[in-house]
């Protein structure tokens, strides 16, 4: 008689073939819905998407042509539905829907003290046209910042929440990200430069289809896909976009830093929350980050490498702790962790956002 020490147990679970075949089972189950999701986008965007999103996805499926690269498009999609996903694929997958995806509209206002001398400056997803008197900014010590505007006719769809929701969310990034160069002082308070916002244009989000995004990225996270992990784009329909106007005037009123700015939602890069004001919420923040840099820096945040290490302070008040001046209270903590986790489950920012806090003295 064998000893424990010596019975292999795992020539038994070599042999027991239910796993195996239960992964392989899922595979196929969720190739299918992937398939069944392309073919249903493909239907819906080529009325609405540019050609090359709606070309390129046919290419994909039916593969129409006999090229060799297009034969390879072909055999990699087989290998996914077969549940053998191709890399190769998946990158060129998120190319595609990526071309795909509209550029929002760079709206100018009125509400700029002057809009001369604004040079085009866009990044790669982003459209703005800016300026900044790089001397003048970097010798103001003290900012404040006015609440954003956001009128009703800027995105008619909006409810007023929804609309006090993002104007907050411009506020507040706009105020943790400037307070690592600047002292911000409470808005109405006399600063060496005021920092004046407003929505020119925001489109809603579908919250359909991001109910869709979020369901499909949600499931994937259940089965098991082998050694490649496959990515699961936002459907290409209903992406939101946000175009803001701002600027930061000195003490006399005069413009030193101005900027015209524009970005849509993408499939890849934006997460999908089901409500109409999801991704001029997320964009809002954006927004907040790029005009700060512009201040901070005194040079377009579209320039060199597109990455910096965040300070502590910066870190500190994304989670929800307390923000480096107080005068950031009046807009409220971050969401913090509730927004993250709520963001990856796409609940509305209605839902993990309290908003602007009243009680704060400004």
């Amino acid at each position: 008689m064998r000893s424990a020490a010596e019975l292999d147990f795992s020539s038994i679970y070599k042999t027991f073939r239910f796993r195996r075949l239960w992964r392989a089972e899922q595979r196929g189950m969720l190739s299918d819905a992937m398939t069944a999701l392309m073919l249903v986008t493909t239907l819906r965007v080529t009325p609405l998407a540019s050609g090359c999103l709606t070309g390129a996805l046919m290419q994909l499926l039916f593969a129409v042509a006999p090229t060799r690269s297009l034969s390879r498009t072909a055999a990699g999609w087989r290998e996914l539905v077969r549940g053998q996903p191709s890399p190769s694929l998946l990158t060129m997958l998120a190319a595609m829907t990526l071309s795909g995806c509209a550029t929002a509209p760079l709206v100018q206002g009125t509400g700029l003290s002057s809009y001369d001398g604004l040079q085009q400056s866009d990044g790669k997803i982003t459209k703005s046209r800016l300026h900044v008197k790089k001397e003048q900014v970097a010798a103001a010590k003290t900012i404040n910042i006015a609440p954003t505007l956001f009128p009703p006719n800027a995105a008619p769809t909006l409810s007023s929440e929804q609309r006090a929701l993002v104007a907050n969310a411009v506020n507040r990034a706009l105020c943790i990200s400037l307070s690592d160069r600047f002292e911000v002082i409470a808005a109405g308070r006399p600063a060496d430069l005021t920092v004046r916002a407003a929505v020119t244009h925001a489109t809603e989000t579908d919250e359909a289809a991001a109910g869709v995004s979020v369901a499909a990225s949600i499931g994937t996270k259940f089965v098991d896909m082998g050694s490649v992990p496959i990515p699961i784009p936002r459907v290409p329909i209903g992406l939101g976009e946000l175009s803001i106007e701002a600027e930061a005037v000195d003490r006399g009123g005069r413009q030193q830093a101005a900027i015209v700015w524009a970005r849509g939602a993408t499939a890849f890069f934006s997460s999908p929350r089901v409500s109409k004001a999801g991704d001029a919420y997320e964009l809002a923040g954006s927004f907040g980050e790029d005009f700060a840099t512009l201040l901070n820096k005194g040079e377009s945040p579209f320039g060199g490498v597109g990455f910096s290490v965040p300070s502590w302070q910066k870190i500190s008040s994304n989670v929800g702790l307390a923000p480096k001046y107080a005068a950031c209270e009046s807009y409220g903590r971050s969401p913090g962790v509730a927004g993250l986790v709520g963001g990856k489950l796409g609940f509305p920012p209605e839902w993990t956002d309290d908003g602007a806090n009243s009680a704060a003295t400004r």
